[in-house]
């Protein structure tokens, strides 16, 4: 690889042949959305949700940031503001990674392996450890109401990049449009 630039472009390029739905914000390689659907076998099995993923300019030397642009209940994800808590993206990411290990790797695990000791959602911890059957329902209760496909491919085709970068999209029931939905930097 002789440049980021490159690298950026090759990765993105590889995620785009996958089976994953990406859509480009602008015309810039730096920041997309991704279909992403929830982990087999798990409560989140059904459950599709919009990811917006921002490189920086030192990717793939810096990892990506990572945000749930619809509401998922998680100890490891920020309901408010989609944020992800994962340390494989945030501190032991490594140029050997690239877009695909996200998305295959990466955010199932996160799904499926919870860490309520190390939470952004402190209610779904606590939860999670008191009683996983109904932290499960509550689950399930969210992928329902706020990740079904339907409600993800229409925002993927209908919405320009205008709508959403100005906030429009009122995802999270907050009245901060600079914090619903951005990623975690």
């Amino acid at each position: 690889m002789s440049s980021p630039s490159k690298r950026r472009e090759m990765d993105l390029m590889k995620l785009m042949m996958s089976d994953y739905k990406v859509e480009m914000v602008n015309d810039g390689m730096q920041e997309f959305y991704v279909e992403f659907n929830g982990p087999k076998e798990s409560p989140y099995q059904g459950g599709v949700w919009r990811i917006r993923v921002e490189l920086p300019d030192a990717y793939p030397y810096k990892s990506p940031s990572i945000g749930f642009i619809n509401r998922i209940y998680h100890p490891n994800v920020d309901e408010m503001s989609g944020s992800v808590c994962l340390d494989v993206i945030n501190q032991t990411w490594s140029p050997m990674f690239d877009l695909v290990n996200v998305f295959e790797v990466f955010l199932p695990q996160l799904l499926l392996y919870p860490n309520p000791s190390d939470p952004l959602n402190g209610e779904a911890a606590a939860l999670m450890m008191r009683d996983r059957a109904t932290y499960d329902l509550r689950v399930k209760e969210y992928c329902e109401k706020y990740a079904k496909p339907e409600d993800v491919g229409a925002k993927m085709e209908e919405k320009t990049s205008d709508e959403e970068l100005s906030g429009d999209d009122d995802d999270y029931g907050s009245d901060d449009e600079q914090v619903a939905g951005k990623a975690d930097p």
